[in-house]
């Protein structure tokens, strides 16, 4: 994936836990940490939008239509 260089602007306590994991190994650099952070981010929202789009299923309707067809004869199904 190609990267491209931006600039930001953080609260020096944040900059300042950044460096303490940096200095702890953990990263290896200031851009990796900001990088695994905003990545992290972005998927928990994404997730997050998943979760909202699932309470807008109605349940009676999934169900049912989750069920149909299962009180035919089983021996009317294809063979797999």
């Amino acid at each position: 994936m190609s990267k491209t260089k931006i600039a930001i602007t953080l609260d020096k306590q944040f900059i300042e836990d950044i460096d303490g994991l940096i200095n702890k190994h953990i990263f290896q650099n200031r851009s990796q940490a900001i990088q695994e952070a905003v990545e992290e981010k972005l998927k928990r929202l994404k997730r997050t939008r998943l979760a909202k789009e699932c309470t807008k299923l109605d349940i009676t309707f999934e169900k049912a239509m989750a069920e149909e067809g299962l009180t035919e004869d089983l021996s009317q199904w294809p063979e797999y």
